[in-house]
């Protein structure tokens, strides 16, 4: 099992911030035994000026000044399900999209019973018409290769 393990590292504020006073903000280890932030990987982030004042040595034998810490957060564009086709369609256990089928909303009286039963159940969407509803329904958990 996997353990979380926690390293601390300076970060340095641009000097033009009006927030904080010149200099770095350090951040405490929750495990003061942790020396290094473990990827999924195996590889170790290595050259933190931290890491140095503990004695882990530096990925490089040059000591290089700590250079301040960029976090840079990139977020994709969200697509948008359409929401009249998920009232329309849903999909089986098996991966298969189901649609109702036309002509059971009005004018049922001169219809029979026999033809309002068959009205009633649902059909399978055609394959030629996945790339359409998959493209109003994005999020849609379809098996394409279910028969």
């Amino acid at each position: 099992m996997a353990s979380l393990t926690m390293a601390s590292f300076a970060l340095r504020l641009p000097p033009s911030s009006s927030l904080a006073p010149r200099g770095s903000a350090r951040l405490a280890p929750l495990n003061a035994a942790a020396s290094s932030l473990k990827l999924g990987s195996a590889r170790r982030i290595s050259g933190f000026p931290s890491l140095q004042s503990r004695g882990v040595a530096a990925a490089s034998p040059v000591a290089r000044s700590p250079r301040p810490l960029t976090v840079v957060s990139a977020k994709g564009y969200k697509m948008k399900t359409h929401k009249a086709s998920a009232k329309r369609f849903r999909v089986t256990g098996r991966g298969k999209i189901v649609r109702r089928r036309a002509g059971k909303q009005h004018l049922l009286g001169k219809k029979n019973t026999k033809r309002k039963l068959r009205l009633s159940k649902l059909h399978p969407v055609n394959r030629s018409d996945y790339d359409n509803v998959i493209g109003a329904l994005p999020y849609l958990k379809v098996n394409r290769l279910a028969k």
